[in-house]
């Protein structure tokens, strides 16, 4: 195709690229064409990024915390946004990061808050609203695990979100708040630990059982599930015909909760074959509760 060609082509479509330059380089063929054409998209180009306005920071930052209170989180963070992106080295840039967070999560958009609230704490660590951000990360967490019957991976999210808020900010205002949320989160955790074990000991695999149960008994304690564990171990361990482990668990489960329904029936289902609680302190269920393990 030659030069005279590929113009009339360009004449009959009515390219932009045309309107922008095409007219003085008719005379210079295809190759001419192109060239200018493309230097004057550039040349627009340019002019455009020059032509781009930007709202002071101060009045993106007062605009939104206008809207925050009105009521309006996501007009308040259109503008948070705004200034972190147009003033990004600007003090109230900071601010806006951690606003971002706070907008994000009066509306519900916890990934977002998550993003947003990690970026503040990986950038400033050390300013005074890094407490707070951490803690929205861990709040937006927390309100999105699910219930028990499904994965409880989120869970474990919240759970290390809080414990980092309460190791490095420990004496925060957000940090009594977070303990009492590990341990509703730990919990959580070890419910869902104690529905696996049960689901495998109603099918008799009672080795996988055992090590649902144990991971109860090992790191989740201090939670409402420990004497059930205990006692499904006794069960498990005494269906086995591993005697002296069902026996130690039943020791332990007696020693520290006399009086749970769950001892009176685990001594029951040994009494029954003849045996008595009896702990081996060299078990992993004795070690366990002396802190060994």
């Amino acid at each position: 195709m030659t030069g005279e060609d590929l113009t009339t082509v360009m004449d009959t479509t009515g390219s932009d690229i045309e309107a922008a330059a095409c007219k003085p380089c008719r005379r210079t063929g295809a190759i001419g064409l192109i060239f200018l054409a493309l230097a004057a998209l550039s040349g627009c180009a340019s002019n455009d990024e020059e032509l781009v306005e930007t709202t002071p920071a101060d009045v993106l930052y007062n605009q939104g915390l206008a809207a925050m209170q009105s009521g309006k989180p996501t007009q308040a963070l259109k503008k948070f946004e705004d200034l972190d992106r147009q003033h990004p080295y600007s003090q109230l840039a900071k601010k806006s990061i951690m606003l971002q967070a706070y907008s994000n999560f009066e509306r519900g958009a916890y990934i977002d808050t998550i993003q947003a609230g990690k970026r503040f704490v990986m950038l400033y660590p050390s300013d005074p609203d890094a407490a707070y951000a951490q803690y929205l990360v861990a709040e937006s967490y927390q309100r999105q695990i699910p219930d028990i019957t499904r994965d409880q991976a989120i869970a474990k999210e919240a759970l290390d979100a809080y414990t980092e808020l309460v190791t490095k900010w420990p004496s925060s205002e957000y940090a009594k708040d977070a303990r009492v949320k590990i341990e509703m989160t730990r919990d959580q955790l070890a419910g869902k630990e104690m529905e696996i074990g049960r689901f495998y000991l109603s099918k008799a695999r009672h080795l996988a059982a055992i090590n649902r149960f144990k991971t109860v008994v090992s790191q989740y304690q201090t939670t409402r599930h420990i004497e059930e564990a205990l006692a499904r171990i006794v069960e498990s361990y005494y269906a086995l015909g591993v005697v002296s482990e069902a026996q130690t668990a039943a020791a332990v489960l007696g020693h520290n909760f006399p009086e749970s329904q769950w001892y009176k029936d685990s001594y029951t289902l040994l009494k029954n074959g003849g045996y008595e609680p009896t702990e081996n302190r060299s078990s992993w269920i004795s070690k366990a509760f002396q802190g060994i393990i």
